[in-house]
């Protein structure tokens, strides 16, 4: 983690604490996640992440494809054991129920987003129905852990509580659900774990008006 408790490669690929989404899904390749996503299969390359980026406004993955900050995403993914991760650097991929059209199939996916206004939404759904879909402020763990889905219980339960934080007693902080949608799918990472994997990389482009 790193000090604001955020998962530090999470921290290392974005472009300061601004909105952006990680999506988690079990059983699916990393080119059809970014598929359902809303890349289209030519935009979609394999990706080497640059050293560095450019500047503080860029991400790394934008910055390995070189694209035109005027595109409306950039999505990286890539895959540990049966569970495939795509950050969205800029949050384009919150609208459209994305959780439920990963998750189809019988297959288990989480979408974890936080926004430049501290915002924070957790959505957990299985089989292309949402189980969990909640505003992490209203989240409290005492409260809500029981009623959740063992696997998912015991992903906030790894994650933990910031003690940073100024929380009252049983309340989640804001990046919960980043540490927590990485606890489910063993996202226990580096930049340089990252370097080593293959990655695909997708430009989501402005839709024209």
């Amino acid at each position: 983690m790193d000090s604001e408790g955020q998962p530090v490669w999470i921290t290392d690929l974005e472009e300061g604490h601004g909105n952006h989404i990680l999506h988690v899904v079990r059983g699916m390749e990393p080119v059809e996640a970014l598929k359902a996503l809303g890349a289209e299969p030519g935009a979609i390359r394999p990706c080497e992440l640059p050293g560095s980026r450019p500047d503080e406004s860029t991400s790394l993955p934008r910055a390995a494809l070189g694209t035109d900050p005027g595109a409306a995403a950039v999505l990286l993914a890539g895959s540990t054991g049966e569970w495939t991760f795509v950050y969205d650097d800029s949050g384009w991929t919150f609208e459209d129920e994305p959780t439920g059209t990963l998750s189809a199939a019988g297959r288990a996916a989480v979408t974890s987003s936080t926004t430049i206004n501290g915002d924070a939404f957790f959505t957990y759904a299985v089989d292309g129905q949402e189980i969990v879909d909640i505003s992490l402020d209203d989240l409290v763990l005492a409260d809500d852990l029981p009623g959740m889905p063992a696997e998912l219980r015991a992903a906030f339960e790894a994650a933990g509580v910031a003690d940073w934080e100024d929380l009252e007693p049983g309340e989640a902080d804001s990046l919960i659900g980043m540490r927590a949608a990485c606890a489910l799918a063993g996202l226990a990472l580096t930049l340089d774990d990252l370097r080593r994997m293959p990655l695909l990389v997708a430009e989501l482009a402005q839709p024209l008006d």
